[in-house]
């Protein structure tokens, strides 16, 4: 089969072997993949990652229980031990001894086939589409937010980065009834904000200490300090970033303005697919382009542009 592969160089392998199903493993055969900005940092070295990339994607169950048969699924990116303090106490997201779909431990979803198991994956509905359903890992992240900070229709929050991640956070976010504000300097963005109805603003636009929650988004290592700018005190801050550098912290303003700091990670699936399905989030806007998957090294190169959105890989 084929698969793009890093170990130490990217390259697009065609003669990779089919994988082996062991235990509850169903095998998928991949329709769809979305490049994220994860995918692009693990080739920059981070966790020094080495293996088949990839976790955003749609597939059909080309081998598993009959009820599964040649459906279309998607799948969380953890697999859990079951068994750990974490798993016991329902957050498997945590599991202690975890593997993460093309990221840590576990072949990743950019290759024609994969192995997971079933009971990580989740039934598309016939009315959500394969360039729809792409985005069910991503904005399942996204949904995590208001699982771990309240976030009130009297709220004022600001996104920052205003990428694939933050374009779906601003909108489930605007659900609330709260004020959020997107932050980017792309016309892409700012068209896209306007039609959704949210404001768009330039950092040097916003006020110090003005909103009771601030997103980061940015995946730079800055943006914790520009999200400590702008948040009030006794504020929250949501961390969706993950940083290749260590970035400097001024944890003294932390501290003496009591400012919570929250890490976000995955989220519910089920509820992602729900507020597809009912045409609350716009996805499909945000496709900045189709590449066939035997010209995969030229979409990771596309996904790296200034002001690209998603790209997808068509199997």
């Amino acid at each position: 089969m084929r698969a793009l592969i890093y170990d130490e160089h990217l390259h697009l392998d065609t003669a990779v072997p089919l994988p082996q199903t062991q235990g509850d493993e169903v095998l998928l055969r991949i329709r769809r993949a979305g490049i994220c900005n994860t995918d692009l940092e693990l080739v920059e070295g981070m966790y020094n990652f080495s293996g088949i990339l990839g976790h955003e994607f749609v597939a059909e169950v080309a081998h598993g229980p009959e009820d599964l048969a040649g459906r279309r699924v998607v799948g969380e990116i953890n697999i859990a031990c079951g068994h750990c303090d974490f798993c016991l106490a329902g957050i498997p997201s945590q599991c202690r001894n975890r593997q993460a779909i093309g990221i840590h431990d576990h072949p990743g979803a950019f290759a024609d086939y994969m192995a997971l198991p079933a009971r990580n994956l989740h039934l598309i509905p016939d009315s959500i589409s394969d360039d729809q359903a792409v985005f069910v890992e991503p904005l399942a992240a996204a949904l995590q937010i208001l699982e771990v900070v309240h976030v009130t229709s009297t709220d004022q929050v600001i996104v920052l980065g205003m990428g694939k991640l933050g374009m779906l956070a601003v909108q489930a976010l605007r659900l609330t009834g709260a004020e959020v504000i997107g932050v980017t300097r792309h016309k892409k963005q700012v068209d896209l904000l306007s039609r959704w109805g949210i404001p768009a603003t330039r950092m040097e636009s916003l006020a110090t200490q003005q909103a009771q929650i601030v997103v980061d988004c940015t995946g730079q290592a800055g943006g914790f300090a520009d999200a400590l700018r702008l948040v009030r005190s006794r504020g929250v801050i949501v961390l969706k970033s993950t940083y290749r550098g260590l970035p400097q912290v001024d944890m003294t303003q932390v501290a003496t303005r009591e400012i919570r700091v929250i890490g976000s990670r995955c989220g519910p699936f089920g509820s992602a697919l729900r507020l597809l399905e009912a045409g609350l989030i716009d996805v499909t806007s945000l496709i900045d382009a189709h590449f066939d998957f035997d010209n995969a090294m030229d979409a990771m190169k596309y996904a790296r542009e200034p002001g690209v959105l998603k790209v997808v890989l068509d199997f």
